[in-house]
């Protein structure tokens, strides 16, 4: 049977989704995970334990519990394992991107001089070290942007207007990054922060896959929400886009020529970019696709106009089927992020019945458990659940996933603080 080796951390969203789309291929999806190695099994489901901040002894554990024909492909979902991924398609003969273009592509610093080099428009920016004394630390120029090099889904990255608020979010950001879920995956980046200077417009992210190093782009995604700061939260996206024609193709050409000056060569790619007078800033190009439920919001046909998601097209990419006449599909299509107002202990939800009755919602995912403390962002890195929509148009999907959170009610309790009474 045709394996695929799936590189994702024991949280991801998407490990199911690929399962389901493996199961329909008739291929077999073997996943290495950064889970205990002590544990015999615990999940059952024959996954090889793995450590994405250490590739080498990944890479040995891979390949010496490997058994039988290499796999056909390997795919990595989420930032973490690109890199990983890129070093065992290498070791397995097997088509990839470039271990350096891997590294470059979660490294926004990386990122920023390579789009620089190939004269894509970059914003001004200066790169420091967390144990720079924050009181000298200084923006090119204001509005300004201070975000980690290595975090995603906007986690971290706040906006600021002048020095002081630039010396408040460096404290912040610097005790972010020494937060035990950041700390333990002992990347070396995480202890650095960007300045730039803040890029103003439209935001929107684009899904494909390289092949070859020519791109295939599967959705244009529209951000209606505006993503002005000081913090960054995606809520929702809408696809097809709405942009103008010329507007699209600029976005499509940018995102091509950001991932050729990273060296990126083959597999899937989730790219974001902000447009304005002045042209399309790429602002990453990430070597894996887009993260978590939201590729459920990616509706694409295949030869006969047959239905496919995301997972099945990247699936057939990996074993080397031709994805040629895989087309967006017809009807438009969206997915909110339910975002967290405030901090606090969650309690539950009331309105979801009545969510899934807006016409156009095909499902609403609460995936925030019960008695869970609730953080938002900048700090955050999770949403309460998901909203899907699909209908006729881009504005009628954006106005139903509007209506469907609107009905929704979320119960968030004050957090106790425990007082030292000595």
């Amino acid at each position: 049977m045709t394996r695929v080796l799936l590189l994702s951390t024991t949280t991801g969203y998407q490990i199911r989704s690929f399962g389901e789309a493996a199961g329909a291929l008739g291929v077999r999806l073997v996943i290495g995970s950064d889970r205990c190695d002590r544990l015999e099994d615990p999940w059952w489901d024959g996954a090889i334990p793995m450590r994405f901040h250490d590739t080498d002894a990944s890479v040995d554990a891979v390949t010496t519990a490997w058994q039988g024909p290499p796999p056909s492909g390997v795919i990595a979902v989420g930032d973490r394992p690109t890199v990983l991924a890129a070093r065992l398609a290498a070791a397995f003969g097997l088509p990839g991107n470039p271990v350096d273009a891997a590294e470059a592509s979660r490294d926004k610093q990386a990122s920023r001089r390579a789009f620089a080099a190939a004269g894509l428009l970059t914003p001004p920016w200066q790169v420091f070290p967390t144990t720079q004394d924050p009181s000298a630390v200084r923006a090119i120029e204001y509005p300004a942007v201070i975000k980690p090099l290595a975090l995603s889904g906007s986690r971290g990255v706040i906006r600021v207007d002048g020095e002081d608020a630039l010396v408040a979010a460096f404290h912040r950001i610097r005790h972010l990054l020494r937060a035990p879920d950041v700390a333990i995956q002992r990347d070396g980046l995480h202890d650095f922060v960007l300045v730039e200077s803040y890029v103003p417009g439209r935001e929107y992210a684009i899904e494909g896959v390289l092949s070859g190093g020519t791109l295939t782009v599967f959705a244009i995604f529209d951000k209606p929400d505006p993503l002005d700061g000081p913090f960054f939260e995606e809520t929702i996206y809408v696809t097809p886009s709405r942009a103008a024609t010329g507007v699209q193709r600029a976005m499509i050409d940018a995102v091509a020529a950001a991932a050729r000056a990273l060296g990126l060569t083959h597999g899937p790619v989730h790219a974001e970019c902000r447009v304005n007078e002045r042209g399309v800033y790429v602002l990453e190009v990430a070597a894996r696709p887009i993260g978590g439920l939201c590729s459920r919001a990616v509706r694409l046909e295949g030869p006969g106009r047959i239905a496919m998601t995301l997972e099945d097209v990247l699936l057939r990419h990996a074993i080397g089927e031709g994805i040629d006449q895989c087309r967006p599909a017809a009807r438009a299509s969206g997915v909110m992020m339910i975002p967290i107002p405030r901090r606090g202990v969650f309690r539950g939800v009331t309105g979801v019945d009545r969510a899934r009755d807006v016409p156009g919602v095909e499902d609403v995912r609460i995936t925030a458990k019960p008695d869970a403390l609730l953080v938002p962002l900048p700090e955050g890195r999770s949403y309460l659940g998901f909203i899907f929509v699909s209908a006729e148009t881009p504005a009628r999907v954006e106005e139903a996933l509007r209506e469907a959170h609107a009905q929704l009610n979320f119960v968030i309790e004050r957090e106790l603080m425990l007082v030292d009474e000595k």
